[in-house]
């Protein structure tokens, strides 16, 4: 359970969210409203933090396997980024070189057109203005010679102002591209320095399983560390459940009960387990569903709702909590890495983790739950395809 002061503090933030102002979509006043929805989730992420480190104090190798597996899990996710970061700059420069490639064709027809009317030029410039004027015996072909020698002396301007023009966006394509050249090279040694701490990272998390696995030596061990890994879950559920119990969710969302049956499952896999079967000797059951996937697959939500916890817990690992309202909260676990923080609105199908084997698990697999009311009910019945 959690300490008395951590209680008290939900309860004190659970009359706070009673009190608090609602705040919809279509109120005028939304800077009001961001700062206090601010305000909720630091306090809301503070007490969850609480919450979740209570009982990894109590216990050294926890810890350890906490402190791990959460360094691990925030450098994946800045990986993640740089690599999204650097695959964007290799398009940017690929788009680049295109519009250099383009420019310096027009370039090339623009010298073109040049060298043909500077010889003109030059031929007309042998016959002399005067000459040919003069030569010219009715006053209207006078005027119609003087208006060319003007159209042809514009358009030569002109044409050389947009050479200009080209060699200008030509210097400046050349820039973008050494800028973008100094980012990519950046981003790439940033990466590589990433990869080395990730590799220890690694392996710092490979030793705390190692030294927790060892902790464990018999059944009866494994049946008790399942336990407190249960209730340390509850009672995080618990103290969720009175926090967020008036936090609403905007009126034009679907209710999450009315999208029975056809959500989409979080990850593409298949489970490993059904729910409500026996587990560890029929001592326990299964509370949701563990579903096989790739190391680093995308979890998404389910449906829209609010993340109420994204952090480390004791048996769950990188747990990220979505409350969807009317009571109802989906909960995925023993992720590589966590994409959204407390506080966080997310949609059906929105990115909100992905799929690892913290906790001390040997496997990379989504652990899902779906509850209401604080009950577990089968995530078959609400997830479909």
């Amino acid at each position: 359970m959690p300490p008395r002061h951590t209680v008290r503090q939900i309860l004190l933030l659970a009359l706070l969210l009673a009190a608090w102002p609602q705040v919809t979509v279509g109120q005028s006043d939304e800077e009001k409203a961001r700062t206090q929805l601010q305000q909720l989730q630091q306090e809301i992420k503070r007490i969850n933090r609480e919450i979740s480190s209570a009982s990894s104090r109590k216990n050294t190798l926890q810890q350890q396997l906490r402190e791990a597996e959460t360094k691990l899990g925030s450098l994946q996710r800045e990986i993640a980024g740089n690599r999204r970061a650097i695959a964007d700059n290799r398009k940017e420069l690929a788009a680049l070189a295109e519009q250099q490639k383009s420019t310096e064709r027009t370039r090339e027809q623009q010298q073109t057109r040049i060298a043909t009317e500077l010889k003109a030029a030059w031929q007309m410039g042998q016959q002399g203005h005067i000459k040919v004027l003069l030569n010219q015996e009715s006053p209207h072909t006078v005027a119609r010679v003087m208006a060319y020698y003007r159209y042809f002396f514009a358009a030569r301007n002109e044409a050389l102002n947009e050479y200009r023009e080209t060699l200008e966006q030509l210097a400046r394509l050349e820039r973008r591209i050494a800028e973008t050249l100094e980012k990519q090279q950046g981003r790439q040694q940033t990466l590589e320095k990433q990869l080395a701490r990730l590799e220890q990272a690694q392996e710092n998390r490979t030793l705390a399983v190692a030294r927790l696995s060892a902790s464990i030596r018999s059944n009866s061990d494994q049946l008790k560390q399942k336990k407190l890994d249960r209730k340390e879950l509850e009672s995080l559920l618990r103290a969720i459940q009175e926090a967020v119990v008036n936090l609403q969710v905007p009126a034009d969302f679907q209710a999450f009960k009315s999208a029975r049956g056809n959500m989409p499952w979080p990850v593409k896999g298949k489970p490993s387990n059904r729910f409500g079967r026996p587990r560890n000797e029929g001592k326990m059951r299964w509370h949701g569903i563990t579903i096989a996937a790739n190391e680093g697959a995308t979890v998404s939500a389910i449906h829209h709702g609010r993340v109420v916890y994204s952090d480390w817990l004791r048996g769950s690992g990188l747990l990220l909590i979505i409350d969807h309202g009317d009571g109802y909260m989906s909960l995925y676990a023993h992720n590589q890495s966590l994409l959204r923080e407390v506080g966080e609105w997310v949609t059906a199908g929105t990115p909100i983790s992905t799929v690892g084997s913290s906790g001390g698990q040997d496997r990379a697999a989504l652990y899902f739950e779906v509850r209401h009311q604080g009950k577990p009910t089968d995530p078959a019945r609400w997830c479909t395809g």
